[in-house]
C-alpha cells in the first residue's frame, strides 16, 4: 500500500516521532515563561493564567488565585476569541495566555494548539503548577478564588 498512512505514521512523508521529540519541536516555536515572570505579568495585567489541570490535581494541590480554570479538553473552545463557546476572558488574539498544567508538559502542547488558533502570544509555565508552588507563589484551596470554570 504505497502512500497509505497508518496509525503513528505522522504526516505524509514524515517519519513517526516520539513524545519527547514532539515536545521539543513544540517548544521551539515560542518562548516559555518561568513562574516568577508569569506572576509578575499577571499582576501587571499583561497575562491571563489558564489552569488546565484536571479536577483531582486541583483538589489535591490547590489553585492559583485568579487563574482561569479550563480543562484541557475544552481549552480551544473556551479561548478562541471567535468561538461561540469562548470564555469572557478570551478578549482577542493579542491576549497573552500562560497555560499551566501540573509539571509543564501538557501545557506546551496546549500552547502550540492555541498558536494554531492565532493566539500567537500563548505560552506555558516552565515546570507547571509544581514550579509555581515551589517558588512560593500564591496558592489557595478556595474554588471561589479562580476566575472561571470551563466545565
Amino acid at each position: 500500500m504505497s502512500g497509505a498512512q497508518g496509525p503513528g505514521t505522522g504526516e505524509a512523508g514524515e517519519r513517526p516521532v516520539g513524545i519527547d521529540e514532539l515536545l521539543e519541536r513544540a517548544r521551539e516555536g515560542y518562548q516559555r515563561i518561568e513562574a516568577r515572570e508569569a506572576y509578575d505579568a499577571v499582576r501587571a495585567g499583561d497575562a491571563l493564567l489558564v489552569d488546565i489541570r484536571y479536577a483531582a490535581l486541583r483538589e489535591r494541590d490547590g489553585l492559583i488565585p485568579g487563574a482561569l480554570v479550563v480543562e484541557r479538553n475544552e481549552l480551544e473552545w473556551r479561548l478562541d476569541p471567535q468561538g461561540s463557546h469562548r470564555a469572557p476572558e478570551a478578549t482577542g488574539h493579542g491576549l497573552r495566555i500562560v497555560v499551566v498544567c501540573n509539571e509543564g508538559y501538557a501545557s506546551s502542547l496546549a500552547a502550540v494548539s492555541l498558536h494554531r488558533l492565532g493566539l500567537r502570544r500563548a505560552t506555558d509555565l516552565v515546570g507547571g503548577f509544581q514550579a509555581w508552588k515551589a517558588a512560593g507563589l500564591p496558592v489557595t484551596t478556595s474554588p471561589q478564588a479562580v476566575v472561571g470554570e470551563g466545565a
